[in-house]
């Protein structure tokens, strides 16, 4: 049934713009550092006008936690007359995050690498052809070990941006 919605999509000319980016800033909840803020930047190469890959980066620069996340991402996008997009997505990659708390004895200055799965759901608001206000919500599949410094694995985690894309 995907593969019937995907080949019924509007196919892009090509002399058109097959090219958007977009950014969100927000955070993201279930760190190892509890709540932190969140930039998130991605490109997307459009496919036809419904379906668009490209790569997405996170990144958590401020506080004790810095956090970096890179994913190769598929979306795919509902287009409603009312101006009003779902973009559900999905897509994996790595991720790096990198503690340093406290002070003495009991300092925690820990890093990990780990594989990344970003599932999420984007709701869009067109404000002209090609720009969208959105918010994202996403889910954040890992598997960050900070042992023995944290003894509990963080394997989840939940991101919410607000922002915009640019498309074609």
């Amino acid at each position: 049934m995907l593969l019937g919605i995907l080949a019924l999509g509007t196919p892009v000319r090509a002399d058109d713009n097959r090219w958007g980016f977009g950014s969100g800033l927000g955070f993201t909840s279930g760190t190892v550092n509890n709540t932190v803020f969140t930039l998130g930047f991605n490109a997307d190469y459009y496919i036809d006008r419904n379906f668009s890959i490209g790569p997405m980066m996170q990144i958590s620069p401020t506080g004790n936690l810095f956090q970096i996340a890179f994913a190769g991402v598929g979306r795919y996008h509902f287009r409603f007359n009312n101006g009003i997009n779902f973009v559900p997505f999905t897509g994996v990659g790595v991720i790096h995050a990198d503690l340093d708390k406290g002070a003495g004895p009991t300092r925690i200055d820990r890093n990990d690498t780990s594989w990344f799965i970003p599932i999420g759901l984007s709701l869009e608001y067109q404000v002209v052809r090609n720009l969208a206000l959105t918010s994202t919500l996403q889910v954040n599949l890992h598997e960050i070990n900070l042992a023995p410094s944290l003894p509990e694995k963080d394997h989840t985690s939940i991101t919410l941006l607000f922002g915009f894309n640019f498309g074609p």
